[in-house]
């Protein structure tokens, strides 16, 4: 029900902005405000973005945790949605979102009503079945196995035969251990 107070009561508030902002300063500088919003806000976007998309790419290299730097480009993305839709409020909103300090109070109001697990938001994976075993912790899975000799292993001193064939790269095509050569 929220949802659908936010589609009535986002369009009102632009149609007032329109109607005040217009009789202030006429149709066209009215037009050419919202206009330029949204180049400002698409140069903006950009810039930010590829800087977002560095801070993310180094959190990867240096194994950090890349929380900020995604949540920040998901901010930055729906900035840039705010920005390209017409509109006095939702310009706002999007210029908003632009500012990293805006983007991290929004980052720690959202923490508060997440819960994060090993394996994603809100749920955790040892229980759902579409994440591995559905089953309790204390129960046993039987199964048997048998130990298989690698045919391409060197024993001792004698070496056995590689498979024939090269792939593109130069290497062995060499089977991974779990299927057995013919």
């Amino acid at each position: 029900m929220p949802l659908f107070f936010l589609f009535i009561l986002i369009p009102v508030i632009e149609i007032a902005l329109f109607i005040k902002v217009g009789g202030l300063i006429g149709l066209w500088p009215t037009i050419a405000l919202v206009l330029l919003s949204a180049v400002l806000g698409s140069v903006l976007i950009r810039s930010q973005g590829s800087r977002t998309l560095l801070e993310v790419q180094q959190s990867f290299r240096t194994l950090n945790d890349p929380t900020r730097p995604l949540a920040h480009g998901l901010m930055i993305v729906v900035a840039g949605m705010l920005l390209l839709t017409p509109g006095f409020f939702t310009d706002t909103l999007g210029l908003l979102l632009l500012i990293p300090a805006v983007r991290d109070w929004v980052m720690r109001r959202a923490s508060r009503h997440m819960t994060v697990t090993r394996s994603g938001f809100g749920f955790d994976a040892a229980r759902d079945p579409r994440h591995g075993w559905p089953g309790r912790d204390d129960e046993v899975i039987d199964g048997d196995y048998v130990v298989q000799d690698d045919p391409y292993a060197t024993r001792g001193d004698i070496e056995l035969p590689a498979p024939e064939g090269d792939d593109r790269r130069g290497r062995r095509n060499r089977p991974s251990g779990w299927t057995r050569p013919d």
